[in-house]
């Protein structure tokens, strides 16, 4: 494994990680009494804020993809705001098995916009990586994974997004890591300004919160400039169907934040499936029909 490959995969781990953990203080600053929106808006304009001064610079590469540029940033504006607000308002198994649809929606858009073909093994790691996420997300009183409501639409939505955004930011190899990660921050922004704009009594509410707890805002803010930055370049410098096989690892952080923070079980299932999407991350470099040759 080359030193790029290792640090783009170490980049999409960390990203996977961050939201992993990261609705742990989403959701006390609900509990707070900061909306979802206006958390999201806050904590990613401080994001843009403080990327800015080291990204600006490569703004003028959006005129040689401004198509794939608003394509990147509206996805992945969506798939945030969609996300947090379906775990957030909705029965959250529910919601993360919809969002965890996404490598479905990859494979199909990756074979659409990057011709990305996958090998037979590719197809079992995918396999692999879906079955590990429905063993532990699986619970047989929830029913089918079918939209039931706003809020599992919302997840629905946010995983198809979040699959379109990774797959464009595949695409777009003429776009530096510093265009794309303005892209995401600006998408977000606007994406989430939108929506807080249109609930106008949701910023009123929101406005004090945000003040009040500053330093958690601004913190997030700092992490998500960050790792949407490693994020991007992981995304840039590994193919999409193996990307999002390894951003499965976010749900095995999450299982285990959820025990560490707030006394969730984890069953025998959980580790069994948490194993599985492990297991198929390391299995993943095996994914495309060149993968072995690019090792070699």
């Amino acid at each position: 494994m080359t030193k790029s490959n290792s640090l783009a995969i170490g980049g999409l781990l960390a990203g996977a990680t961050t939201w992993g953990l990261v609705w742990y203080p989403l959701r006390l600053l609900e509990q707070a009494g900061l909306p979802g929106p206006s958390a999201i808006l806050a904590i990613f304009l401080v994001a843009l804020l403080l990327g800015l001064p080291l990204t600006w610079r490569a703004v003028h590469e959006f005129r040689f993809g401004t198509g794939l540029v608003l394509g990147i940033g509206l996805a992945a504006g969506w798939a945030n705001l969609a996300y947090v607000l379906g775990v957030i308002h909705g029965e959250v198994v529910r919601v993360l098995l919809l969002f965890y649809l996404a490598p479905l929606w990859t494979v199909l858009l990756s074979r659409l916009l990057l011709k990305e073909r996958l090998v037979l093994a590719g197809y079992g790691v995918i396999a692999l990586s879906l079955a590990g996420a429905l063993i532990m997300l699986w619970r047989p009183e929830v029913g089918l994974p079918w939209p039931k409501n706003g809020a599992e639409w919302l997840g629905l939505s946010a995983g198809f997004a979040f699959a379109c955004s990774n797959v464009l930011s595949r695409k777009a190899q003429a776009l530096s890591v510093a265009a794309k990660s303005l892209s995401v921050w600006g998408g977000v922004v606007a994406v989430a300004f939108v929506v807080v704009w249109v609930d106008v009594p949701s910023f009123g509410r929101g406005a004090a919160p945000v003040l009040e707890h500053g330093a958690l805002v601004a913190g997030l803010g700092l992490v998500m400039c960050g790792v949407t930055a490693v994020m991007q370049y992981g995304l840039t410098h590994t193919p999409a169907n193996r990307a999002i096989v390894i951003l499965l690892f976010e749900l095995v952080v999450a299982a285990v934040a959820a025990w560490f923070l707030v006394d969730e079980k984890l069953a025998p299932r959980d580790w069994l499936g948490g194993a599985m999407i492990v297991a198929a991350s390391l299995l993943s470099g095996h994914m495309e029909p060149n993968a072995r040759a690019k090792q070699r």
